[in-house]
């Protein structure tokens, strides 16, 4: 199926992009959102946000429209984005099918790239769900402010990376800190622990501690290094 890109907008680093490339075996669309700033990046990040998890992105009178700017996830993408390192945003899943769809399309488009899958809250608990099977599919996981689940994840069942990133005093009480600190404590779970920023409004919202708020370049610069292997994962 040929691609369809539909240029959107161009950020301090990288073209928004609408890609309909994707697809199931009977052809039904599967669209994301690509930021690049080069055509040979050596790492594109799945970004799968949190709650509902349904971007749905689409073209509408002509303009680019998706849900979740405000996630963690989506808001940060301009930190992540530079030669080295894509992003592709697109509704959470816990469909293999979907997700499998979705890797074949970036290795047509970026064969020498290594695929990682970030999720953010409520989007942790399919990128937990979804470890096993994208064992020796693609390079890494990434489980940011993970709820309660990540305490049982044992990350020594799967061949490639796994990593959880959660602010220490994350207020959500669906995604403690001692949950993350459990599974890195159990079962060798690498872990990045964040501390700072600034907390509003409901604490499971993006604007608490719960989604990084105001240590957004620190805690991407942390995972970037990690996805470099330029440093290994703090102390709880």
């Amino acid at each position: 199926m040929a691609a369809v890109l539909t240029l959107f907008a161009r950020t301090g680093l990288a073209a928004e992009e609408l890609i309909t490339s994707a697809a199931y075996p009977n052809g039904e669309v599967i669209p994301y959102v690509l930021n690049s700033e080069t055509s040979a990046p050596r790492y594109v990040i799945i970004l799968f946000p949190g709650g509902s998890g349904n971007m749905d992105p689409k073209m509408v009178n002509g303009r680019l429209e998706y849900g979740f700017r405000l996630n963690f996830l989506i808001r940060v993408r301009p930190l992540i984005v530079d030669s080295e390192f894509a992003t592709v945003s697109t509704n959470s899943t816990r469909s293999e099918e979907r997700i499998q769809a979705l890797i074949d399309d970036l290795k047509r488009r970026f064969p020498a790239a290594q695929i990682y899958l970030m999720g953010t809250s409520n989007g942790s608990d399919a990128t937990m769900r979804l470890a096993a099977y994208l064992s020796g599919r693609i390079a890494g996981v990434i489980h940011t402010s993970s709820p309660q689940t990540i305490s049982g994840f044992d990350p020594r069942q799967v061949s490639n990376r796994q990593l959880a990133v959660h602010h220490r005093y994350d207020g959500c009480r669906f995604t403690p800190f001692s949950a993350a600190r459990t599974s890195h404590e159990r079962f060798g779970t690498e872990l990045i622990v964040m501390e700072g920023g600034n907390r509003s409004g409901d604490p499971c919202e993006p604007y608490g501690h719960h989604g990084f708020n105001g240590i957004e370049r620190e805690t991407v610069e942390a995972i970037k290094r990690w996805v470099r292997r330029e440093a290994g994962p703090a102390s709880p």
